[in-house]
């Protein structure tokens, strides 16, 4: 039954409601059965997902949590309370979602994986009578097929550019569309900034929605290692905030779910400090600055855009190492020779390699554009990449494998299988 959703995958992405509507209409449609959380944005959706999820369970709610991509199993789209789905229990939604996909593909419209899944995260949170879910908005917003729902609030994290050939060139344009879950009258909450924040406040206007904007001054970071971190955020009230969660994005991430937990209390949500410090701290986000090794030091991060590639970079300063062996695979509708530009000019060592999807960019296309200088390998498997950087790295070197979640989604499987 599962295989039946990888017929789904050759029809790539297509926005738009109308497929998903039918769907869960055919359903009676589960999304309404509870309340939401809907959080869009280029970077750091997944994280901010996973911190509300763990304060407002912390707090005693039964939580859906809907995110994608999954890393290397299907299952991890689709957690309640913090446990992925049990696989008898996926089979059991397919066979509820199933039929009603299939009379769509009789009439020769044909669904995608993303409408697909998402479909079976709504039926399967209105199964296990959920109070809240928080949902990640797959693409973009505006057509995206998350975006039928009628959130408690509505999140925008920051906004640079990515998927481009869907969402427009420009960030005005990407901006358009991720303001596209802006509801009426419901709050929404960002830490875009200029051209972008310009068009979600005139979004906001629009549609009455009060909106809070997240400075990067309201944000200090406190304390910084290996181990953990400590924010200050100041907000309608101050925090002070320890995560275990790596890199310094994680102050802005964090911001953006005190505001938001801010506006659930407004609207009669009991959740107490505790619950905010207990959950931000016990919050993990597996691929993203995740280090999984500490001699030697192995970080994965899915970082698949400028802008994530940017700040990874910086993030590094955090490390004491003596060589950075950076594996490298990463998409082909991504920019990736800015990317390999900006994240290989500290690697003393370059591993080029590509995840296994169709999406992936040939390693052919990506060797061209690398320093003559460096040392390089190029191999078209993960999991020999990865044997490759446990070969050449020394117990004081580091290893960060990086480009895409594709790319970690493999690499994390083969070394923490390695581990056990």
């Amino acid at each position: 039954m599962i295989e039946w959703l990888q017929q789904f995958k050759p029809y790539g992405i297509k926005l738009g409601l109308d497929r998903i509507r039918y769907i869960v209409d055919k359903l009676g449609n589960p999304e309404g059965r509870y309340r939401n959380i809907h959080v869009a944005g280029t970077n750091g959706k997944g994280t901010v997902c996973r911190l509300l999820s763990n304060i407002l369970l912390e707090d005693g709610y039964h939580v859906g949590l809907y995110t994608s991509p999954h890393l290397y199993d299907i299952r991890e789209r689709f957690i309640v309370d913090n446990k992925i789905i049990e696989e008898e229990k996926l089979l059991e939604v397919i066979s509820i979602v199933k039929p009603v996909v299939d009379k769509l593909i009789q009439k020769k419209i044909y669904p995608t994986y993303f409408e697909v899944t998402t479909a079976i995260a709504f039926q399967y949170f209105s199964m296990e009578d959920v109070d809240i879910a928080v949902i990640e908005v797959g693409m973009g917003g505006r057509s995206d097929a998350t975006n039928i729902i009628t959130p408690m609030v509505s999140i925008i994290t920051n906004i640079s550019l990515d998927h481009q050939q869907f969402l427009g060139e420009t960030i005005e344009e990407i901006a358009f569309e991720k303001a596209g879950v802006i509801k009426n009258d419901i709050p929404v909450i960002t830490a875009a900034d200029k051209k972008a924040l310009k068009i979600i406040e005139k979004i906001a206007i629009e549609k009455n929605s009060p909106l809070r904007y997240i400075k990067k001054d309201y944000i200090r970071r406190i304390t910084k290692n290996i181990d953990r971190q400590i924010f200050h955020i100041e907000l309608e009230r101050n925090y002070t905030i320890e995560t275990s969660l790596l890199g310094s994005q994680q102050g802005e991430n964090i911001a953006i779910t005190l505001a938001a937990i801010e506006e659930l209390r407004k609207q009669g949500l009991k959740i107490s400090d505790e619950s905010i410090k207990n959950g931000v701290r016990k919050t993990s986000n597996p691929g993203r600055m995740e280090l999984i090794s500490r001699k030697p030091l192995i970080l994965l991060d899915g970082a698949h855009n400028i802008a994530g590639i940017k700040v990874l970079k910086e993030n590094l300063l955090d490390f004491n190492y003596d060589k950075l062996i950076l594996v490298f695979g990463v998409l082909k509708d991504k920019n990736y020779s800015d990317m390999i530009d900006i994240i290989s000019e500290n690697a003393d060592i370059i591993i080029l390699t590509q995840p296994d999807t169709s999406r992936a960019s040939p390693v052919d296309s990506l060797i061209k554009l690398v320093d003559e200088t460096k040392k390089v390998y190029v191999t078209t498997k993960v999991r020999d990449a990865v044997d490759q950087a446990l070969k050449v790295v020394g117990k004081k070197d580091m290893i960060c494998i990086t480009g895409s979640l594709y790319t970690v989604g493999e690499a994390r499987e083969i070394l923490m299988r390695g581990r056990r």
